[in-house]
């Protein structure tokens, strides 16, 4: 079993000190490499990686295994020339002495790129990778800044925000004074945070394709959800104003309360307009209406029914709103006279009612998904009976089983 002990490099600091050209073979010539690299520049990290790699053929030798020390270098001129200087010298060697497993010694992080190359020609049994101690940290630090210039969306995400905050505190703290200024850009980089955090521009982007694609393809849907956002603004607007109608209320469940109350009946309505043009776009469209897209209109006025009757409750009790009356009305031999309803009854009235609608959306939905399924199957059933009987007009006009026996009856019959 030959094992090649081979010493990586791929910026060529071998050559570029001692003027050798690699690969650079055997115990000897790697050992007045290493002296010819000391010597050259005893500071360099190189000739700990040529020692170890001496090291590493010498324990494989005790224990009785043939050993090959190589030297392989790069090229200077660009990283792809020296990826493939190395994978040359790696098939020279290969080529010579046929390696049944290597070893590789780097010494950076640099050369440790070359090992896919060295994996690809031979068994690798071992990465050796040495680091000088007293240089450990510096080394790591140095490697981890590269590769952080190096990549361009981290410089987008890192540098620009930090360049842009250095630019704009000066002029804010000239002008508004230190505080202020600090305040103003420790909120931006705050909204940033979020909004990078949310992944909020990646829901952007899918919004606005989305909105593209719906445009391009004419969906009934567009309409909708325009007229569904401008339903949502209004019903905040009119929360807005039910809130700013109250003579200054305590704490904040009143004004979110009055705010649900005047809000929803607006934001249901808004919701039941985009519900009902994606059901639109489903009803147009060949393929089989969803069980989502049935239920979902019953679901939005359920819950808008909860939230406006627990919302009514609040206000109710804290006598925002007066008690819904029920009017004295006759009808013929009936009659009512009216009576209020009390918070707690309506309330319930309004779950209940909720309740009533969800289930009939439910049963709904799962009528309609069960309809369809039957349906597909009475049309593949008239498909099959279709393609039953025509099956053998077919077989007669293209010379099937009746014609092949004639033929075969004729052809006996004339040998004969």
């Amino acid at each position: 079993m030959t094992t090649l002990v081979v010493c990586l490099d791929r910026t060529d600091d071998v050559g570029r000190k001692t003027g050798l050209r690699s690969p650079v073979v055997g115990w000897e010539a790697v050992r007045a490499l290493v002296t010819d690299v000391g010597l050259a520049d005893p500071e360099d990290s190189g000739v700990n990686s040529l020692l170890e790699t001496l090291r590493v053929a010498q324990d494989l030798r005790d224990e009785n295994e043939d050993v090959v020390v190589a030297v392989v270098s790069g090229d200077r001129e660009s990283m792809v020339s020296a990826d493939r200087a190395v994978a040359h010298q790696l098939d020279e060697l290969v080529a010579e002495y046929d390696p049944d497993s290597a070893v590789v010694v780097i010494d950076s992080a640099e050369d440790e790129r070359l090992v896919p190359i060295v994996e690809s020609r031979m068994q690798v049994d071992s990465v050796d990778r040495v680091v000088v101690r007293q240089a450990r940290d510096i080394e790591s630090t140095y490697y981890l800044l590269k590769q952080f210039l190096a990549d361009e969306e981290l410089r987008q995400t890192v540098l620009v925000p930090i360049g842009l905050t250095l630019l704009v505190f000066p002029m804010l703290a000239t002008v508004v004074g230190p505080a202020e200024g600090a305040a103003a850009i420790t909120t931006v980089i705050g909204v940033f945070l979020l909004y990078k955090g949310f992944n909020i521009d990646e829901l952007v982007t899918g919004l606005a394709h989305q909105a593209r694609e719906s445009l391009y393809s004419g969906q009934v849907s567009v309409v909708t959800y325009v007229v569904a956002a401008g339903l949502t603004f209004v019903g905040l607007f009119a929360g807005a104003l039910g809130v700013s109608s109250l003579d200054d209320p305590p704490g904040v469940v009143i004004p979110a309360m009055q705010f649900a109350f005047d809000s929803v009946p607006w934001l249901v309505m808004a919701a039941l307009t985009a519900s009902a043009g994606r059901l639109l776009d489903e009803a147009i469209s060949d393929e089989p209406i969803r069980r989502s897209y049935l239920s979902l209109p019953f679901i939005v006025v359920s819950v808008g029914l909860v939230i406006r009757g627990f919302s009514a409750y609040f206000l109710e009790q804290q006598r925002v709103i007066e008690p819904f009356v029920v009017p004295a009305y006759e009808f013929g031999a009936l009659s009512n006279e009216s009576f209020a309803v009390t918070a707690g009854e309506r309330l319930a009235l309004f779950v209940v009612t909720a309740i009533v609608i969800s289930l009939v959306g439910a049963r709904l939905a799962s009528y309609f998904s069960e309809s369809e399924p039957e349906t597909a199957l009475v049309d593949a059933d008239v498909d099959s009976d279709s393609s039953a009987d025509s099956s053998p007009q077919s077989e007669l006009t293209d010379g099937g089983p009746t014609g092949s026996t004639a033929d075969a009856d004729g052809s006996d019959g004339a040998d004969e």
